[in-house]
């Protein structure tokens, strides 16, 4: 499965900047002026060069995230010309990765004439929330229309909604409204904007790469109070440091930042863990590759993001942690000391499975 994220933020945040630190000396993508940015990257995966030492295979396949940089949103761009398709790209994402401006840099002047964080944060909360009011509000008046003629469940759904908007227009969004289980598909079906899990980037300056800064920190509580992930990432530093061609001058550099990783380790983690998704493996002779599946995935399910065939004629899987592959150093240890199982169509896969299937069409 295809990972989607989008890069959101106020024009000036330093977005286009993390974009190329990310996709820098991974895969470029397209470029659309004026529009978006599209990219790439391979997931960074230990396990994966681990299990390529021992099988060795001709070919190394990693698992990839697709990159979107949504263009710059200025106050109101949701209602002017080209807001429009600022919100269908947001749509099409799985995640949103919004960077908030946390830095100080005379040369980039600010739309709003200073650097703050929390009140950047606001801008585009608010677009995303005025367009999920919108589109709830609509629905609320077509259930209010049914429920007026003594339809229960739409007498339900209006009182549901009537507490989103409600929600809305004390500006929160919709994946902190607080909705019963059994009144979810009132919700679910409008298919919101602010419902989209968020990861928050702080863009500082080198010196902050580490610990932060003054700005971060004005802005956490609001963060942490959504329940949302909040990196610290120095975007113009680490999009230098990427296109540098030796690894080990892209590391001396980020251990002289104070770090231990690039940012896009880091990114990709907090995308995995956000989505809840999960990675396992394959391995062959010709190819060793990593697949990426939601969690709570059944087998056939995952067999079949290898290839439709394998869903459909599902016999069963061989199963192995990549963690005893890599410790025993081959599949028959693994026989011989209990480590490879042989599950059924009810086995949920688990992070860092080694999967072999077994299927018939």
């Amino acid at each position: 499965m295809a990972l989607n994220c989008g890069i959101v933020g106020i024009a000036g945040s330093g977005k286009t900047t993390l974009f190329n630190a990310l996709s820098q000396g991974r895969n470029p993508g397209t470029q659309v002026p004026g529009r978006t940015n599209l990219g790439q990257i391979e997931v960074p995966d230990p396990r994966l060069g681990q299990i390529a030492a021992i099988a060795q295979p001709s070919k190394i396949t990693p698992t990839t995230v697709e990159i979107v940089d949504i263009p710059g949103l200025t106050k109101g761009g949701g209602k002017i010309k080209g807001g429009n398709q600022f919100l269908a790209d947001i749509r099409q994402c799985d995640a949103i990765i919004h960077v908030l401006r946390c830095f100080d840099d005379d040369t980039v002047p600010h739309m709003e004439g200073s650097v703050n964080p929390m009140r950047d944060k606001e801008i585009v909360d608010l677009e995303l929330i005025t367009s999920d009011l919108e589109t709830v509000s609509k629905k609320c008046d077509r259930l209010r229309k049914v429920a007026s003629v003594g339809d229960k469940d739409a007498k339900r759904g209006t009182e549901v909604l009537s507490e989103l908007i409600d929600h809305f227009e004390n500006g929160e969004p919709a994946r902190t409204f607080s909705v019963q289980q059994t009144d979810k598909r009132f919700v679910d079906d409008c298919f919101l904007l602010t419902t989209k899990p968020v990861i928050y980037v702080c863009n500082v300056d080198d010196h902050s790469a580490a610990s932060g800064n003054h700005y971060v920190e004005a802005v956490r509580p609001s963060i942490e109070a959504e329940g949302c992930e909040m990196l610290i990432v120095a975007a113009q530093a680490e999009s230098e440091i990427a296109t540098l061609d030796s690894e080990e001058d892209r590391m001396a550099f980020l251990r002289d930042m104070g770090l231990v990783e690039p940012a896009v380790n880091k990114l990709i983690r907090a995308a995995y863990r956000t989505l809840k998704l999960n990675t396992f493996f394959t391995f062959g002779p010709k190819e060793v590759r990593a697949w990426t599946v939601r969690e709570g995935t059944a087998a056939p399910q995952a067999a079949g993001v290898i290839h439709s065939d394998m869903e459909r004629g599902f016999i069963r899987a061989e199963v192995m942690k990549s963690s005893d592959f890599i410790s025993l150093k081959s599949e028959h240890a693994c026989k011989q000391a209990g480590k490879l199982n042989i599950e059924g169509k009810n086995y949920i896969v688990q992070d860092g499975d080694i999967f072999h299937v077994r299927f018939n069409v």
